[in-house]
């Protein structure tokens, strides 16, 4: 209930915030909404009654389909270009209709993406093609990886020469000074290949700590050694470790990886990680990124077993947090079948109650689609096809750069020897060229033209970055420019200016 508000008010405003929810009734929050919007003055009783429905059903379906156009939306409410611009302006003025997308099936998208994006002015930056820094850049420092994950593009035996180590992190480090330090997340270490194999990679770490870059490091562990740690001391340095399980036991992974012995090692790595960042009060966080395959969900009751074990190593310090991610890339449409959904959808309830109980300090973050399923909607992810894909890319909001200082457009392209990536190389860092001057460069190119199966050079974050250019795009090519989008961060304009933009008082601080 709101402060200051009575029973009846206050009860009316949680039925307009939870409209978007599986199961809410639309009966209920459409005159809960005609009572909001007259008590807060923005309507008479006459059009409350008449907007409520319409903009009941816009927060149901951008709660649950976030990139959709606005000009599909509004010849599905049958509405004139007049009256749909009336809804939009009322929604931004009423923050519970904002609030009931956010609580939606789809709420991660706009709370983990696309919002924290579009306050940046990263996603403007890159629709309008204006040259600018990434963002978010993804340094790639690792030679060469143990394993071969067979879900991983990477060519078999590819590697880079260990006579590129030296120069690569010179390159890096060089990007490191020229980043601007406004965003402290603005950096992460990842591949491509694994990054613990660089022995430079704690001197980096070092050096954009020193700038006040908060990293994160993601790696397999299976170099995160003592010896790794004590050689170099800079990676207590990071934010974050963020460790990549491929199983609960040595079978499982090396039927994914390859390696003997692979969960063994691991797991006496993040024990022994627990211990050493216990004992000498680092403040650095640890978690884990599990993929849930098709197939595999069960073992995630496994998973909470085997962090209960890491926590019982250093009680003082337990694992900080777990990204669970689903696959589903191998499915032509990106869908599960019903029963898939429902035994998924079961055992994510018993796996939150197992965790709770067992590692009750955990912070599990069910990312994109996951957290729709269990909400009861379908686990459905953007699905960008070559044709769907933007010639110049993202580059102001992310990039990947390498140890060759190569420049990727997308997170799934820095491989080296990748068929088909060099394509999507920006430009190259070097002696006398800058980052700023590669993103100058092509943004005054022809940018790329996409081919079948580029499409898995993207991640999912690309793909919802995609997703949310090509919708911007195409609502300011209908007219709402000022309104695309849906759910924006431009503040709404005075009640009696002609321009007004749909932005509730929303806190997009979130991550990505």
């Amino acid at each position: 209930m709101i402060p200051g508000t009575t029973s009846t008010t206050g009860r009316a405003r949680e039925a307009v915030e939870r409209c978007a929810l599986p199961g809410a009734d639309p009966a209920t929050a459409v005159p809960a909404l005609a009572a909001v919007l007259v008590e807060d003055g923005h309507c008479a009783t006459d059009e409350a009654a008449r907007v409520a429905p319409p903009l009941i059903e816009l927060c149901r379906h951008y709660g649950n389909e976030p990139f959709t156009p606005l000009e599909e939306v509004r010849r599905r409410l049958g509405t004139d270009k007049g009256a749909f611009g009336r809804l939009l302006e009322l929604s931004r003025r009423v923050p519970e209709l904002g609030a009931a997308v956010l609580a939606g099936p789809a709420g991660k998208y706009w709370s983990n993406t696309v919002l924290p994006l579009e306050e940046a002015g990263a996603l403007q930056a890159a629709l309008t093609g204006t040259p600018a820094l990434p963002h978010i850049l993804g340094l790639y420092p690792g030679p060469t990886c143990m394993f071969r994950c067979h879900f991983c593009v990477r060519v078999t035996g590819a590697r880079y020469a260990a006579s590129a180590l030296d120069e690569g992190n010179a390159v890096l480090a060089s990007v490191i000074d020229e980043m601007p330090t406004h965003n402290p997340h603005a950096l992460y270490v990842s591949g491509g290949l694994e990054p613990l194999t660089n022995p430079g990679l704690g001197a980096l770490v070092a050096r954009a700590a020193s700038r006040g870059f908060r990293m994160t490091l993601y790696t397999n562990a299976f170099s995160l050694t003592a010896q790794t740690l004590g050689r170099q001391p800079g990676l207590w340095d990071l934010d974050a470790v963020r460790t990549s399980l491929y199983g609960l036991d040595d079978a499982e992974y090396e039927a994914t990886t390859g390696k003997k012995g692979a969960f063994t090692r691991v797991r006496d790595n993040l024990l022994a990680f627990q211990r050493l960042r216990s004992a000498q009060g680092h403040p650095v966080r640890l978690g884990l990124n599990h993929i849930v395959l098709p197939g595999r969900a069960h073992r995630l009751l496994g998973l909470v077993d085997f962090i209960a074990e890491l926590d019982a190593g250093a009680p003082d310090r337990p694992v900080d947090f777990l990204n669970l991610r689903e696959d589903y890339s191998g499915r032509p449409d990106g869908r599960l079948t019903e029963r898939e959904r429902s035994e998924l959808r079961d055992v994510l309830h018993a796996f939150e109650e197992k965790a709770a109980r067992l590692t009750p300090t955990l912070r599990v973050d069910l990312g994109y689609a996951l957290h729709g399923l269990k909400a009861g909607a379908g686990a459905v992810l953007p699905r960008i096809r070559p044709e769907d894909m933007r010639p110049a890319g993202h580059l102001p909001v992310a990039a990947q750069i390498d140890l060759l200082g190569d420049v990727y457009l997308y997170r799934e392209a820095g491989f080296p020897g990748l068929a088909g990536a060099e394509r999507y190389v920006a430009g190259r860092v070097g002696p006398g060229t800058t980052l700023r001057e590669v993103a100058e460069r092509f943004a005054s190119g022809p940018g790329v033209d996409p081919r079948p199966g580029d499409e898995y050079f993207m991640d999912g974050f690309d793909q919802v970055v995609a997703a949310r250019l090509n919708q911007m795009a195409a609502d300011t090519a209908a007219g709402w420019g000022d309104r695309r989008g849906f759910l924006n961060t431009r503040p709404p304009a005075p009640a009696d200016s002609p321009r007004t933009s749909l932005a509730p008082h929303l806190d997009t601080k979130g991550g990505t």
